[in-house]
């Protein structure tokens, strides 16, 4: 793992917040569009699965530009790489809601990747840094939390206010947002941190390490599961449950509070049993709930609950890979962060992908069943990549 030189002061109290509060904006950037498919693609002349596809240029953007930002950059002073990145983002935020078209739009997306791309695994390195190995999980959990919040309250209103009062208007609530964590960063990042720079060898050597690969592929297959059938939650509840505005506000809500414990959760089982359990049982649990989405209508009730256990599911699995990642990585922590982050929107690219072609060839309704076929592949990888991990079981 990085060390931090001995000049250096224990962080700031305020640092984690700060840092949780950042990845909030950025969650609402990555996710809101999700909430908005069907009013963003009527203006602009998109089916909701053409739509869509803004989630896969963002991830494919992300996968691309993350670790090799990361790497480029890793002589540069962590602060300020990190502002910069979140300046990036700021301002893709603002010419997405002047976007006068798709083709605009999706250049925007690229732009904000790049952004987010940087800000994000350097905000877990940094912390995972300057705490004790002891506390690892739970300090990584508390900098995602601000993702998981994202999904509580930033998604469900930047949803409505799109169905409200148009798309463009959610995405200047993040560019407004955004503007005080640039001085956040600034202020309680500290100055002068000294961890071991990384390179653009260290990314080929990583990327040339099939072991370590295979342990940071998980990723992609545990997230693509999920993403087959986020991606197109909200068209999917219009069809078959009639849910509008205040019906789709509502389940992004219910998703998001299960998120929170899910965070929670997730930090605590790994401290407590190992990663390798707590992402056996995150696999099984998807497995068997998913597929109940390809059983739509049910009563409302039964809904909620279906959607908050699935979104705890989904949100306990960010604390248990990073932990195990950083175990593995030694020095080369934030290339391999960042490379784990590039795993997420390898995921969710090909998870969006996968879905959107289900609803072409099978309909709505095969998503769930889709959804749970790529959890199965997700235990079918964690098995593999746990027996050949770079270290041995103890570290599990």
């Amino acid at each position: 793992m990085d060390t931090m030189q001995p000049d250096i002061t224990p962080p700031d109290r305020l640092l984690i917040p700060a840092l949780s509060a950042c990845n909030f904006i950025i969650g609402i950037g990555a996710f809101v569009i999700i909430g908005m498919l069907e009013p963003l693609g009527t203006d602009l002349g998109r089916s909701p699965a053409q739509a869509g596809q803004l989630m896969t240029i963002y991830a494919v953007a992300y996968a691309i530009l993350s670790p090799l930002l990361v790497a480029v950059t890793g002589n540069i002073g962590r602060r300020r790489v990190m502002a910069a990145g979140f300046a990036l983002f700021a301002l893709a935020a603002a010419v997405s809601a002047l976007a006068p078209n798709f083709a605009v739009l999706g250049g925007a997306r690229v732009i904000a990747a790049a952004g987010s791309g940087i800000f994000t695994p350097l905000a877990a390195a940094v912390a995972a840094g300057l705490y004790p190995a002891e506390q690892r999980a739970r300090v990584l959990s508390a900098v995602f939390f601000g993702l998981t919040m994202s999904q509580v309250a930033g998604v469900p209103v930047g949803s409505w206010i799109a169905y409200t009062y148009g798309w463009r208007w959610a995405l200047w609530l993040v560019f407004a947002l955004a503007l005080p964590c640039l001085w956040l960063i600034w202020t309680r990042v500290p100055v002068g941190l000294r961890f071991q720079p990384v390179s653009l060898r260290d990314l080929r050597d990583v990327i040339g390490e099939g072991r370590l690969m295979l342990a940071i592929g998980f990723t992609a297959t545990f997230i693509g599961a999920q993403y087959v059938l986020f991606t197109y939650i909200t068209p999917l509840l219009t069809e078959t449950m009639g849910f509008g505005r205040d019906g789709i506000a509502m389940i992004l809500v219910v998703s998001g509070i299960g998120a929170v414990p899910g965070n929670i959760l997730g930090g605590f089982l790994a401290d407590r049993f190992g990663w390798r359990a707590t992402l056996t049982g995150l696999c099984f649990a998807q497995i068997c709930l998913m597929p109940i989405f390809s059983f739509l209508p049910l009563s409302v009730p039964q809904l909620l609950v279906l959607v908050f256990f699935w979104a705890m599911g989904s949100w306990s699995f960010m604390a248990a890979q990073q932990g195990r990642l950083i175990g593995l990585a030694g020095h080369r922590a934030p290339v391999v962060l960042a490379l784990n982050a590039a795993a997420i929107y390898v995921g969710a690219a090909i998870g969006s992908a996968v879905g959107g072609g289900m609803i072409l060839q099978f309909g709505m309704l095969s998503l769930g069943i889709a959804a749970g076929i790529g959890a199965v592949f997700a235990l079918i990888h964690l098995t593999f990549s746990a027996r050949y991990s770079p270290l041995d079981s103890t570290t599990s």
